[in-house]
């Protein structure tokens, strides 16, 4: 695009979100330069004012969008030319555009369409009687519409030729773009989605019971419902309508189009009323019904890039030994070993279903356990977790190992994946299964890249939003986080590095294929060796690589190679070395920043590297805590309202959190039960795997389906329970040879 367009662009993206117009130029031309947005939030701050990851995003894609609004203005210009209808004034009209909607509303009369009764109307002449009518003189029509009697061009009456007319006129008013922008603000203000139940889907369609005669305002209808009532309609299971007042669409079309009181103007009024509701009004259904799908799809990726932060931002256990459970009944538990930095030390099955082998189970796991220094071990949370997990938990370690229980939702992916395949080609999709989950509890984001995140399960709708907007969103927060962490070039697998600023999939296989043949990285130079790995590429990556023990102590860190040259010059200063800099926090309180702002580094930038100087490589996720569900809550039938139960947050909607306690059926937090105060939005309250206490409100069995609290007082209409760690219930029968049965037999006799 010529340089004037993107100008005017800047400054109205700026003045869409009140930032500087200067900072949007600027943050263009690192864009078109070829700079990532974290390399752009991190190290060009004095550029563009310290805008953060968010602004820049917004000013891409609105540079996207108006770009794409030029090509289209462009194209619409070309075919209006072509026709011969271009005038000084439309061209004007044109240009004023500001949205695609008003774009195509002044396009809309000069785009080649297929046949229609006003276009056979105008093949038999009637136009000019058109005119006339919309005249609105004091002449009679049919006196009038006499003139263009001809019955071999189809027209035998005078009643024809009207009706001949008023086709036209009725198109006209459709096409109309000061009609099609009140009518399409009319929809968006005061329109109504209708649904209802197809005939015969009752039965089969019953999860979309609640919308089998549902009606709802278009201007406030949330996001999970707008989509869910399309997954009714694409599943033929409901119709799905958009409906505006007809009387106010009517008025408001009169008054554009009916100016007197003559017969002719009885005619236009009768145009126009065919002309809604045969064009206009389905074509603002149409449009209405995209707009509302945007919208929607719009919350939705918010709600899945926010809840897939929080899941890549989990905090890591870090380097320590994990011995990893994927559970079982009929194939027994799968069970690896992993060191420190994940590799696979060893892997085996255990059954817990009888006596006799669960008796075993707990040899053998107690003897990896110490054969291996085992640290935590992991128990995926998928069928017989809870179970395997408290079989873990009885197991007579000395001294105890924590148990956690991972999520492990999108494992199975990863373990059928190519990835997977490549990574463990001797091993069969169980044990890679187990590994990811291990994997997962060490460092979550690492493990994490290698899925597709719609597998991870934390999403709304993800597989009914767009799916090309999701997945440039859902790629921007992967990006976002690994750059936000960092990565160690020497350790991280080909996926993580494919995340890195300036990578990508061909650059990050061919720094592990270097990595491999040389033994890995000493400096971060050296990245410059890996073929096609050119000066641009380094300037972008090098900043989020780390180099662990590296001759260069500032390899270790977030500061950028080219600033190497500010912190050799702050410790010159200081007469001291730069691994003294960042050993000693009396040298680093000596240095004046002011003394080293030039007109490339500002205050921001030094700012950070003084930071990075006192935790070189800092890793900006929370710190890892051991969590444990309530002993005696294993399956939904222990859940009893009342009970205030210990739960993990698992996923975060519009319409509230679900909380998993422990019981394989999620319980849902419906946002007006957050919090004491009134909450707008879920993300306000909770983070994914933050720790909750909840109150259970209701226990459906037959669906389900649990209703939980956070409100510091239980509801008043449920029964007094105590803390379930408290509750002492009969014990249950429990079949003969069951896995539950065996557990607890064995469990006995190892505390005899």
């Amino acid at each position: 695009m010529p340089e004037t367009h993107d100008t005017v662009h800047a400054a109205r993206i700026a003045e869409e979100l009140g930032i500087p117009e200067r900072a949007v130029h600027r943050t263009l031309q690192l864009l078109d330069e070829g700079c990532t947005i974290p390399f752009i939030a991190r190290y060009r701050k004095e550029l563009t004012g310290s805008l953060d990851e968010v602004a820049l995003e917004r000013i891409r894609d609105g540079i996207e969008e108006a770009r794409a609004l030029d090509k289209r203005r462009e194209a619409v210009l070309k075919s209006i030319e072509e026709q011969g209808k271009l005038t000084p004034e439309l061209t004007a009209r044109i240009a004023g555009a500001r949205t695609v909607a008003a774009l195509e509303d002044i396009y809309l009369p000069y785009r080649p369409k297929r046949r229609t009764r006003a276009t056979v109307a105008r093949e038999r002449g009637l136009e000019p009687l058109a005119q006339t009518l919309l005249a609105q003189g004091e002449g009679d029509p049919a006196v009038a519409a006499a003139v263009y009697i001809n019955p071999g061009k189809g027209v035998p009456t005078a009643d024809d030729a009207l009706a001949g007319a008023r086709d036209i006129i009725a198109e006209m008013v459709a096409e109309d773009a000061r009609a099609r922008e009140r009518i399409r603000a009319l929809f968006l203000a005061k329109g109504v989605f209708r649904t209802a139940v197809i005939p015969g889907r009752e039965t089969d369609g019953a999860k979309f019971k609640d919308y089998f005669d549902w009606r709802e305002p278009v201007a406030t209808a949330p996001s999970h419902r707008v989509l869910a009532m399309r997954r009714g309609e694409r599943e033929k299971v409901l119709t799905l309508r958009v409906e505006a007042p007809e009387e106010e669409a009517l008025r408001i079309l009169e008054e554009l189009f009916v100016t007197g009181t003559t017969a002719a103007s009885l005619q236009v009024r009768q145009a126009v009323a065919d002309g809604y509701r045969r064009l206009l009004a389905p074509s603002m259904e149409t449009e209405t019904r995209l707009e509302t799908r945007k919208r929607a799809d719009d919350e939705a990726i918010r709600v899945f890039r926010e809840n897939l932060r929080q899941i890549l931002m989990a905090p890591p256990l870090g380097g320590k030994q994990v011995l990893a459970i994927d559970p079982g009944y009929r194939t027994g538990c799968k069970i690896v070993v992993l060191d420190r930095h994940g590799s696979l030390l060893h892997h085996d099955v255990v059954h817990l279903v009888g006596e006799a082998s669960a008796r075993q189970a707990a040899e053998t796991l107690c003897a990896l356990v110490c054969r291996f220094s085992v640290e935590v071990i992991a128990v995926g949370n998928g069928t017989a977790g809870r179970e395997t997990e408290q079989f873990v938990r009885g197991l007579p370690l000395d001294p105890p190992v924590p148990v956690v229980m991972v999520n492990e939702s999108g494992a199975s992916v990863y373990s059928a994946s190519e990835v997977a395949r490549r990574e463990f080609p001797d091993h069969d999709v169980t044990v890679r299964g187990a590994v990811s989950i291990g994997r997962r509890l060490q460092d979550p984001l690492a493990e994490l890249v290698k899925i597709d995140p719609k597998s991870i399960g934390v999403g709304q709708y993800q597989h009914d939003v767009d799916q090309t907007k999701l997945r440039t969103s859902l790629d921007d927060v992967v990006v976002s986080c690994v750059n936000q962490v960092g990565v160690d070039v020497n350790t991280a697998s080909e996926q993580l590095l494919t995340y890195v600023s300036g990578l990508g999939p061909q650059l990050a296989h061919a720094i592990v294929a270097y990595r491999t043949v040389h033994g890995g990285f000493t400096d971060r130079r050296e990245l410059l060796k890996v073929p096609r790995l050119k000066a641009k590429a380094f300037e972008q990556a090098a900043g989020f690589l780390r180099i662990i023990g590296g001759a260069n102590p500032l390899d270790g860190s977030a500061v950028h190679p080219e600033r190497y040259p500010v912190v050799e010059a702050m410790a010159r200063d200081l007469g001291c070395s730069v691994a003294d800099l960042l050993r000693d926090a009396g040298m680093r309180a000596r240095i004046r920043l002011e003394r080293y702002v030039t007109d490339t580094v500002g205050e921001p930038t030094l700012r950070d590297i003084l930071q990075e100087l006192a935790k070189p490589g800092r890793d900006p996720r929370r710190r890892f805590e051991v969590f444990s569900f309530a002993r005696e809550v294993m399956s939904i039938d222990d859940v009893q309202p009342g009970m205030r139960l210990p739960g993990i947050v698992t996923n975060i909607t519009a319409f509230g959190a679900f909380v998993d306690i422990g019981v394989h059926q999620d319980g849902l937090v419906h946002i007006s039960q957050l919090s004491d105060r009134y909450v707008r939005d879920a993300a306000e309250v909770v983070k994914l795997h933050q720790q909750v206490m909840v109150t259970v409100l209701e226990v459906d069995r037959a669906r389900k389906r649990i209703a939980l609290s956070m409100k510091s007082v239980p509801d008043s209409r449920r029964p007094a329970v105590p803390e379930a760690t408290a509750v002492r219930r009969p014990a249950r029968l429990v079949p003969e040879g069951s896995m539950a049965g065996a557990l607890r037999d064995v469990l006995r006799h190892m505390k005899r």
